[in-house]
């Protein structure tokens, strides 16, 4: 009994073993389910139908993939609405399918993806485009088409590159819209563009037209007519209706739709004439599919099923391919050991038993590693290459940009993330390098609303009846360049007529009125003025209005029609002559490298000329008299009396030097004696800034925060000054008599003062540079179009013309305006004077090198000596040699050998032997005392 027992005990163990070991070892099941979730009836919806049905035969019929395993997909029909949507897809996550296809709508997305996280079932949406689905939030939703961020970014680019800056989003308002437009919103940032007005249409079926138009005639009063439109296809043709009925569709708009336009017109084409002449000139995206024999297939094939109708779109290629990217990946996981098992959720059973029945759902066990293989996906479908990167978002996004014309429609280029946009295709450019450089950034020409080739500007002044408010400063002098015409709110003057003219050239009219700012009795602040623009008072301000930092920092200038900077005005008086007038025209460095030179010259030829010219020995005191004398004579005649090479190559540089220095001081000192001179105690900003005299300036001028705020100067020593005449007479009194040293100005006010003060002139340079141009909000493109006016009436004359006419009243000469000081300075004679200390040590070197040749010992002499013995009396010959008389006749050690061999071959009489020795001996006997 026992043992029957046992046996029983042992079959059944091994029999239940049996039965769990053959569960792992087959554990790749007949049937694979799988959800769908889609809205049936939606224009992608009716094309995904089709799609993911010819995907799944085409699976199921492939014997290398699955290995016998058959797929099943249970479609369900989603609603896009919101609540209804999701309550939909919580009941059909209730069924045990290892991965979603969908959701389609990017508003149901986040809720089921919450849930899909917990349970561990991966969703594949072919048709949610949403930005913000991002993989650290969502960690099994994959995206298995092309994310609106790249859609964003592509329009942004075409954005930039038409040049334009503002836009108008309209889009439906919902987390598809809303995020789309958040997306747009910072890639427009990073191109220095904005979005200058936005607005939602409700999401549902039940806007009417009344809404929309409502919407549109808001747009209309804005000033940008670039609209990017945002919306599910049924809106977008009632925008588009509305728009053609208020003239919106015409010359000067620009509409760009994203691809959910594209996606209809692919799908439900042809249109009536009617539909199509409402969209004429649009632009709109289209996700990119290259082209292949696979594709063009699956085409023909679509055409055989459907006649057509429904026309294939992108998002039923991505359909398809999303099927394909499920089944390989399935096949990847049953090879690595992957088992379909489910358990239920603890968490969910504790709230089981509720009228949700909740229980209902259970995890997928494995259902990270079916993820990991969907991610780690790489093969080529319908629409290319299918790969992910890190973010979990497809490699390689693209769009085809295109544009409705006629009864259809016309590509004008591509939109890559490799290259951005360009007329040649995605696969051609990723076999070059990526280039995203501006000029490499091409589209086709366009036929633009309202049939025009022009690429229009982008915007318009608002249609509300409203004109700019320019302000004007009220000056109370300078008027020539601004000025109020009295009993009225005109204006005249060099900057008025500079600004007409520039609006004249604009190709638009520009309805304005000028608005006085200031009391009439003094200059106005000009910082003030500018402000006004900030605040919104004013549209622009027009005047004579520098460019300084801190004002481009709030708002944008045109190009400057005026040069300008500060520049330092002060008294001139007449330079009197004077007993030392003579040494005016060399600056005390010229002197004294001048003075060196002449006694430095003065001592080498004496050394070059000691040894063989008797006019160069004798005592101390007459050989310091004759280098002085040499030296110095060289100024008014050359010598003949120097008998060394080298001691002439010297004396000629150094006379021609001395030409040179005689010439200059001769050309100088006339020019002093002669010709009537102005001094400043002033010389430039150095001096102004270290001296205390008191320092004027033009009321309402920047100068004065400039000198105090970048100069230091304490603003106890800046006196206002509002007139010419009051500039004229601070001067005259000066800094002793209640006046000013100096007036610190901007250069077209100084030099229209000049023009009638003879007496005051511009000292030292124009230390800060800038110029006068027209103010305009920040990123106002008024700014823009007038600096491309002005430019071209510098180029044309004009603006020289407008100049002449206000500014050219001078009544005395203007020549030399800006004093400079006569002086020669050593700068103007450095490289004379280097030629000639090259040439002075070059020859010192070599006579030197001559005498140490002569030094060297015999051999014998030299090891019968001690060292120290040796180099004394080394330097007591080097000391001999250089004082030593030497015949001029017998230089050299040639000269020396030949009159030794003359001696031996043909004899000496006594009596000339017993001579030379004599003078051999005296010379040997003179020292440097002598």
């Amino acid at each position: 009994m026992n043992a029957t027992g046992f046996i029983f005990l042992l079959f059944l163990h091994l029999g239940v073993f049996q039965i769990g070991c053959s569960r792992n070892a087959s554990a790749q099941p007949a049937v694979v389910n799988i959800g769908a979730m889609f809205k049936f009836n939606s224009t992608i919806g009716r094309v995904a139908k089709i799609a993911i049905d010819e995907a799944l035969k085409d699976i199921n019929s492939d014997s290398s993939i699955l290995k016998g395993t058959k797929l099943n997909i249970t479609l369900q029909n989603s609603n896009c609405n919101g609540f209804l949507g999701m309550v939909e897809a919580l009941r059909y996550m209730a069924t045990d399918v290892v991965a979603i296809i969908g959701p389609q709508c990017s508003v149901v997305a986040p809720i089921i993806s919450h849930v899909a996280s917990e349970l561990q079932v991966p969703l594949l949406s072919f048709a949610a485009t949403d930005p913000t689905l991002s993989s650290l939030e969502f960690p099994f939703f994959v995206m298995t088409t092309q994310s609106d961020l790249y859609q964003m970014t592509a329009v942004a680019d075409i954005i930039d590159h038409y040049g334009w800056k503002d836009v108008i989003a309209i889009y439906t308002d919902d987390d598809w819209g809303r995020n789309g437009v958040f997306a747009l919103k910072d890639k427009l940032a990073e191109r220095r563009c904005r979005i200058s007005y936005k607005v939602g249409i409700q999401p549902y079926s039940s806007v009417s037209r009344g809404d929309v138009m409502d919407i549109l005639v808001k747009v209309a009063l804005t000033q940008s007519r670039i609209v990017v439109l945002h919306v599910n296809p049924p809106i977008a043709f009632m925008v588009f209706s509305v728009a053609n009925h208020l003239g919106m569709m015409g010359n000067g708009y620009v509409w760009i739709a994203t691809d959910q336009l594209s996606l209809f017109l692919d799908s439900n084409s042809p249109f009536p004439s009617e539909t199509m002449d409402t969209i004429q000139g649009v632009l709109t995206l289209r996700q990119h599919t290259p082209d292949s024999d696979k594709k063009r297939a699956f085409f023909a094939r679509w055409n055989d099923i459907t006649g057509g109708s429904p026309g294939l779109n992108s998002f039923g290629l991505y359909a398809y391919d999303t099927v394909w990217l499920l089944a390989y990946s399935l096949d990847a996981f049953f090879n690595q050991g992957g088992v379909i098992s489910f358990s239920n959720d603890s968490r969910i059973n504790s709230v089981a038993g509720s009228t949700l029945h909740l229980e209902a759902m259970s995890i997928f066990d494995d259902g990270k590693l079916l993820l990991k293989n969907i991610l780690q996906s790489d093969f080529v479908g319908l629409t290319g290459h299918l790969k992910f990167n890190s973010d979990k978002s497809l490699i390689l996004p693209a769009y085809d940009i295109i544009t409705v014309l006629g009864t259809g429609i016309r590509q004008i280029g591509y939109w890559s993330n490799y290259s951005g946009l360009s007329t040649v295709s995605p696969e051609t450019l990723y076999t070059r390098p990526p280039n995203r450089s501006s000029a490499n950034q091409k589209l086709h020409s366009v036929i633009w609303p309202g049939e025009t080739l022009s690429t229009p500007r982008g915007w318009v002044f608002p249609n509300n009846g409203k004109l700019l408010r320019i302000g004007v400063p009220n000056r109370v002098s300078y008027k020539e360049f601004v000025s109020r015409i009295e009993d009225s709110d005109m204006f005249k003057g060099f900057c008025i007529d500079v600004f007409t003219a520039a609006v004249n050239l604009l190709p638009y009219a520009i309805p304005y009125k000028f608005i006085s700012f200031g009391d009439g009795r003094k200059n106005p602040s000009y910082t003030e003025l500018v402000n006004k623009i900030t605040t919104g008072d004013f549209d622009g301000v027009v005047g004579d209005i520098a460019i300084v930092t801190n004002r481009t920092r709030i708002v944008d200038f045109t190009q400057p029609y005026v040069s300008s900077g500060l520049v330092i005005v002060a008294r001139l008086e007449k330079q009197r002559s004077g007993a030392w007038a003579f040494l005016r025209p060399f600056g005390p460095r010229m002197w004294i490298v001048t003075a060196s030179f002449f006694i430095i010259v003065g001592i080498v030829i004496w050394i070059l000329e000691h040894r063989i010219n008797d006019e160069f020995r004798g005592p101390p005191k007459y050989q310091v008299i004759t280098i002085l004398w040499f030296s110095f004579s060289t100024m008014f005649f050359a010598h003949k009396n120097t008998m060394s090479t080298l001691g002439r190559l010297v004396l000629l540089i150094w006379l021609f030097v001395v030409l040179i220095i005689n010439s200059s001081y001769t050309a100088s000192l006339t020019s002093i004696l002669t010709v009537e001179h102005l001094s400043s105690p002033i010389k430039g900003l150095e001096s102004l800034v270290t001296d205390n005299e008191p320092i004027g300036y033009q009321v309402g001028s920047f100068a004065e925060r400039y000198l105090s705020e970048e100069l230091n100067i304490s603003r106890s020593r800046l006196v206002p000054l509002g007139s010419p005449e009051e500039y004229a007479s601070a001067l005259e009194r000066g800094p002793g008599n209640g006046g000013v040293a100096a007036i610190v100005d901007e250069r077209p006010y100084v030099e229209l003062f000049l023009s009638s003060q003879c007496k005051f002139r511009i000292v030292g340079q124009e230390f800060t540079k800038s110029g006068w141009g027209f103010a305009f909000p920040r990123d106002s493109p008024l700014a823009i179009d007038m600096s491309s006016a002005i430019l071209t009436l510098s180029e044309n004359g004009d603006l020289q013309r407008i100049h002449d006419k206000w500014l050219m009243q001078s009544t005395c000469s203007l020549e030399s305006t800006e004093i400079e000081t006569s002086q020669l300075n050593l700068s103007s004679f450095w490289g004379l004077f280097l030629i000639c200390g090259i040439a002075c040590f070059v020859s010192l070197l070599i006579y030197f090198l001559q005498i140490l040749q002569q030094l060297s010992p015999a051999p014998e002499s030299a090891s019968r000596t001690s060292p120290d013995s040796s180099r004394s009396r080394r330097l007591q010959r080097i000391l001999s040699l250089l004082d030593e008389k030497e015949d001029p006749s017998k230089s050299g050690q040639k000269r020396r050998k030949v009159d030794n061999d003359g001696d031996e071959e043909l004899g000496s009489s006594p009596k000339r032997r017993e001579r030379n020795n004599s003078n051999s001996n005296s010379n040997r006997n003179v020292t440097w005392s002598n």
